[in-house]
């Protein structure tokens, strides 16, 4: 998706439901603050490819060596962006000589146009190594031996997705980022669309290769949010959608020319849920929240590749009145680009 979609995308939903909420009997807005959050996540990704039937299956599961990733964002009016990423002297980040050097980064920003909520982000990964050593070596021992590690296999992806809550008494900012507080219990049916570019890229004998990959689905996913007093709420959620992939994949062969481009098409499942708790104030915030994805799909006979994905995440928040410098500059872009 280029940026003059996207900007068209943002125009039709500002102009279908206009600004973002103020203050209501169901809401407490925060649009007016800034808001800055520090996060530190477990993120555990994982691809698992099982060759044969059931219990027969052989399962390979490819992990990066980057357990644990902080990340910063920041808020102000409909705008929300987060930056993460891995730090090495993170406990589990730098497990280099058995697992092999892994990165994580991505960027996220997020838009909230009333009822809609639209994402886009870019991610990448580099580096995996095989978890499952002693399905392939028995007398493998953890410690003791290297896993088998693929350093130059690489994931980057471009992505969004597009999601509109049914019930508006029920307000999804606020389980997301926290730029508003939902003042009564209240749950909502979700429908998104989501969406990605995603490129495989691997060297091995010295020969590159390279996978494309269209990723879409459609997803209905329920929300709660279950407010406990005037300050603590404890939010959970499932969501089930089921979409489509077309790859193309061209390899390289022994004499250095490229082989004839192979593409493919695969009907996919995403399951996902996680449980989100908060304690939040007009000033400071905190919480926690756990996640999880499984995505699966079936690449070719007797063969499934899923992406599994878990994590847990700690947050702290601090809201404050925007410096003036910053007022008067977003207000004059909001000029220039009204979904702003």
């Amino acid at each position: 998706m280029n940026l003059k979609a996207v900007y068209i995308l943002l125009c039709f939903l500002w102009a279908v439901e206009g600004k973002a909420q103020a203050d209501s009997v169901q809401f407490k807005s925060y649009t007016d603050k800034v808001m800055i959050r520090a996060n530190l996540d477990t993120n555990i990704e994982s691809y698992i490819v099982s060759d044969g039937k059931h219990k027969n299956a052989q399962q390979t599961i490819l992990s990066i060596n980057n357990k644990t990733k902080t990340s910063l964002s920041i808020d102000y009016r409909i705008i929300s962006a987060t930056l993460s990423f891995t730090p090495r002297f993170m406990p589990g980040n730098n497990d280099d000589e058995q697992r092999g050097n892994s990165s994580y980064s991505d960027l996220t920003f997020r838009f909230f146009p009333k009822r809609f909520t639209q994402t886009l982000y870019y991610k990448k990964v580099k580096g995996f190594y095989i978890e499952n050593m002693k399905d392939f070596v028995p007398d493998w021992q953890e410690g003791r031996d290297p896993y088998i590690q693929f350093p130059d296999l690489k994931t980057q992806s471009f992505g969004g997705s597009t999601a509109y809550v049914l019930n508006k008494n029920f307000s999804l900012k606020s389980i997301y980022t926290q730029g508003e507080w939902q003042k009564k219990s209240s749950g909502s049916w979700v429908p998104f669309l989501d969406y990605d570019l995603t490129i495989f890229s691997n060297i091995i004998d010295n020969e590159p290769s390279k996978e494309i990959q269209y990723n879409f689905g459609a997803n209905m996913g329920y929300f709660y949010n279950w407010v406990i007093g005037k300050k603590v709420n404890i939010s959970p959620y499932l969501s089930l959608g089921l979409g489509g992939k077309l790859t193309s994949f061209r390899d390289t062969l022994d004499d250095g020319t490229k082989a004839p481009k192979e593409n493919a098409q695969y009907i996919t499942m995403k399951f996902t849920g996680g449980l989100h708790i908060g304690y939040n104030t007009d000033r400071f915030l905190f919480g926690g929240k756990m996640n999880f994805k499984a995505y699966t799909y079936d690449e070719k006979n007797n063969q499934t590749v899923e992406n599994n994905n878990l994590y847990g995440l700690l947050y702290i928040g601090y809201r404050f009145a925007p410096p003036k410098v910053v007022k008067r500059n977003y207000d004059k872009l909001q000029k220039k680009i009204p979904v702003l």
